[in-house]
């Protein structure tokens, strides 16, 4: 072994672009699409929509942590609640359930899967539903680096206790559990698209949504909650999240190769 080979680096998570990413990046420009609409966002999400499958709708965002947010909001967290959410992961699983007023509930992850472990996690339940004399308001499984959660049981202990999960998926497009794609488990899952992902929009992410209904609040949220009127009325607090269609157009090309 030389000393050059001791010494070179093997990346973690490097992206590789498909060859077709400068095209629909032209094409936005071409058109002068360069607003968070447009052709390719429209694209990305069905090309996502198509590959998940399980009837889920897909809205693409400016980021996974956006994604856990909108998801939380539309599951009715807020202040005061708890969620639960793994100690082992990356901290934007957390930090959407400060945004909202709620208190991250850590609960450790298992060797097998580096995942939260369904064991903790019922004890944890049982300890919350007895000291606060109300369940968790959410659940957040993470598949960390790719690898599964047990889902299987999760969802299980989840279904005993009428809680509903929020799959952060924003390591895992691609990645199956039992057959079933990691991100169709829950009532709602984030995916990520910033450099270090699978597929990457440069920045960006994804709410995987169960219903159209979910989907439409999604969008109305993540557009600053603008109401349908010919002038600019709000009557509810909004974000400014949705993706960029010059950005989905670099999602839109990987996601087809």
């Amino acid at each position: 072994m030389t000393e050059q080979t001791m010494h070179k680096k093997i990346w973690l998570s490097l992206a590789h672009m498909s060859g077709e990413e400068q095209k629909y990046i032209q094409e936005a420009f071409d058109t002068n699409w360069v607003v968070p609409l447009g052709p390719n966002v429209d694209a990305f999400e069905q090309n996502l929509t198509e590959y998940l499958g399980e009837n889920k709708h897909i809205v693409a965002l400016s980021s996974g942590t956006a994604a856990i947010h909108l998801g939380l909001l539309q599951l009715g967290v807020s202040a005061g609640d708890e969620v639960i959410c793994q100690s082992f992961t990356f901290s934007a699983s957390a930090n959407p359930i400060a945004y909202l007023g709620a208190k991250p509930v850590f609960v450790d992850s298992e060797p097998e899967t580096w995942n939260i472990s369904p064991y903790f996690l019922q004890q944890a339940i049982e300890e919350r539903i007895k000291q606060s004399g109300k369940k968790p308001k959410a659940i957040i499984p993470v598949h960390l680096y790719g690898m599964p959660a047990q889902m299987d049981t999760i969802m299980e202990i989840a279904t005993h206790y009428g809680i509903p999960v929020l799959e952060d998926a924003a390591e895992a497009l691609g990645s199956t559990f039992n057959g079933q794609k990691c991100g169709t488990f829950g009532e709602f899952a984030c995916l990520s698209f910033n450099g270090n992902k699978i597929i990457t929009t440069s920045g960006g992410g994804a709410l995987v949504c169960s219903t159209k209904q979910e989907a439409q609040k999604t969008k109305f949220y993540a557009t600053q909650a603008r109401d349908a009127a010919p002038h600019y009325q709000h009557s509810e607090i909004g974000y400014n999240y949705r993706m960029s269609n010059i950005c989905a157009g670099i999602g839109r090309a990987m996601s087809l190769s």
